[in-house]
């Protein structure tokens, strides 16, 4: 798994409240254009988000789902991005002095992304992640504040 860290200043609930928010997926993930629908229920495991990745008119329909949800730490998702593949993607949330540590751990699983060699993948796939934890800092900031 390719792994980032962010320190957030905001409290671990604010950070969770986004992360268990599936509307708020594509203001904060890299790559997703849009949400389509999101399951009653999301986050509890295999439940879904319905999102579109691209951009108009070379949009890719497809979901992320929920593998494993524990309450206010951790989040697992399998997203999906057919016909390029899908990952695994976990995100931490831990309590720290300033705020939370938000750690975004992400791997190809399955498909054609697979047959790049890991630093390759780790050279993709660690900026757009580091960019996904700075725009879910601002949105879970931006909670605290209001």
């Amino acid at each position: 798994m390719i792994e980032v860290t962010r320190v957030i200043e905001a409290a671990p609930d604010d950070v969770m409240a986004v992360l268990t928010d599936g509307w708020t997926y594509s203001a904060w993930v890299v790559g997703a254009s849009t949400i389509r629908d999101v399951d009653e229920g999301f986050p509890a495991p295999s439940t879904r988000i319905h999102h579109s990745v691209g951009a108009w008119p070379l949009l890719l329909h497809d979901t992320t789902h929920v593998l494993e949800y524990e309450a206010g730490r951790r989040l697992l998702l399998e997203a999906k991005g057919w016909p390029l593949g899908q990952a695994t993607v976990e995100v931490t949330v831990d309590p720290d002095e300033d705020g939370s540590l938000v750690t975004m751990s992400e791997d190809v699983s399955q498909g054609p992304g697979r047959l790049i060699p890991e630093p390759l993948r780790q050279f993709a796939i660690a900026p757009r992640n580091r960019e996904s934890l700075r725009r879910l800092a601002y949105l879970a900031e931006g909670r605290r504040k209001h």
